[in-house]
């Protein structure tokens, strides 16, 4: 069965009230709450922490996808755990053991997945791929919500669909940045299984509404 899974970034959300954009997730036909973390370094932005994560983990009721855009992710990854992540994806870019790092994850009972930059080719995953239970593809340089979405990213899923099915991988194909009403029902036709919408969910008249569309 064809996966359709939306992801809202909490990255755009209100954060002088947070629970009630959460609230509003939790209502919604949105599948997963996607968190992304950023350190400053690996990226050039600062976005939250565990304090955001624990509010997150008392009011949310749906599956947290946690995007780690940090250095040294291997240190964070039981915290983060413990805070209530499902799944947590590490970019091939900053995690130097990832072999190690993947099956870490997997070894605290959480889904593990690995994120690629849009100038790291999807090759790069052939030793790894049949390990993670997702692969990550940023379609927007990492650090900024809000970007324009890079097209080369449709070829880099088909890329990505093929690596995966020739390794008998059950990897689902997850899609970061630029995704919008003009180009969702495209990235799916195209192999994604997961879209991450920020701008696009937070920002619209009615993020509700926005949620269903994305998913037709």
């Amino acid at each position: 069965m064809k996966t359709k899974l939306i992801a809202p970034s909490l990255l755009s959300a209100d954060f002088g009230n947070l629970q009630k954009d959460i609230e509003m997730l939790n209502r919604s036909q949105a599948d997963w709450f996607h968190i992304d973390v950023m350190d400053g370094r690996f990226v050039p932005n600062i976005s939250f922490g565990f304090p955001v994560m624990k509010t997150v983990q008392q009011h949310a009721k749906k599956f947290v996808d946690v995007h780690l855009m940090i250095v040294e992710p291997e240190k964070y990854v039981d915290e983060f755990i413990n805070h209530g992540a499902d799944l947590i994806s590490v970019h091939y870019e900053a995690c130097t053991h990832l072999h190690r790092t993947i099956h870490h994850i997997q070894s605290k009972g959480a889904k593990a997945g690995v994120v690629l930059n849009p100038s790291t080719p999807v090759l790069m995953l052939e030793d790894i791929i049949a390990d993670v239970d997702l692969v990550l593809l940023m379609s927007v340089n990492p650090g900024f919500g809000g970007q324009k979405f890079i097209e080369n990213t449709y070829k880099k899923i088909a890329e990505t669909k093929d690596l995966i099915l020739s390794n008998n991988s059950t990897a689902l194909i997850e899609v970061d940045g630029g995704v919008n009403l003009d180009n969702a029902s495209k990235l799916f036709e195209a192999g994604a299984d997961v879209l991450v919408a920020g701008n696009a969910v937070f920002s619209a008249e009615s993020p509700e509404r926005t949620i269903e569309l994305l998913k037709i």
